[in-house]
């Protein structure tokens, strides 16, 4: 058995261990685990930029990977705190993008400003509890290869975007978008699909 599967597998030894972490009722990493662990711990390439003010709340007890080229602009935000963040190779997260585990981003996807992909969810069905308190629940957001996410678009949680998908500015994507489509609006609806046979992009 693992080092970490004894940490999982024992809740007081887990919960020690988590706040050697991070500090109580904060999402964010202590410094020592910024600078002395997850440099070893986490897969990012040499070739990779993050901004200066983006911030990293990523820890050790969950993947991220951050690919070849790819670049995280300043003011973003990534939290692989309840899920993986797996980002690809040639990757733009834009400006102000906040990324919540559990998430992974294929290549060449390119995303515009004020984007939010969330995999996490609170519960809120205990009416005597707030949902703050609350359960979190989690699902897989996967974005397939060559996807384009307009500027102040959200992706809900357990939604997959095909390769090759484009969401239009403003759309909150709820339900699963299929490839080589385009998609917009609140809730995102597919309005065109690429017709293979004749090579254009047609109205749905």
């Amino acid at each position: 058995m693992s080092l970490l599967s004894v940490i999982k597998s024992h809740p007081r030894i887990k919960k020690f261990v988590h706040w050697l972490l991070v500090r109580s009722n904060h999402s964010r990493p202590r410094l020592w685990t910024r600078l002395f662990v997850n440099p070893f711990y986490h897969k990012r390439s040499r070739h990779a930029i993050v901004g200066r003010y983006t911030r990293m709340d990523v820890f050790p007890f969950n993947n991220f990977t951050l690919g070849e080229y790819s670049i995280v602009e300043d003011f973003a935000a990534i939290n692989n705190g309840v899920g993986d963040v797996l980002i690809g190779h040639h990757v733009g997260v834009g400006l102000s993008n906040t990324i919540i585990g559990p998430v992974t981003l294929g290549n060449y996807v390119m995303m515009a400003q004020n984007v939010v992909l969330s995999g996490l969810n609170h519960g809120y069905e205990d009416i005597h509890t707030p949902p703050r308190t609350q359960k979190v629940i989690t699902r897989q957001i996967t974005v397939m290869d060559d996807v384009w996410i307009g500027a102040n678009s959200v992706i809900t949680a357990g939604v997959t975007i095909g390769k090759h998908a484009v969401i239009g500015a403003g759309s909150v994507v709820t339900k699963d978008i299929p490839e080589y489509s385009v998609a917009v609006g609140n809730p995102a609806k597919v309005i065109k699909k690429y017709n293979f046979g004749n090579g254009t992009w047609e109205k749905v």
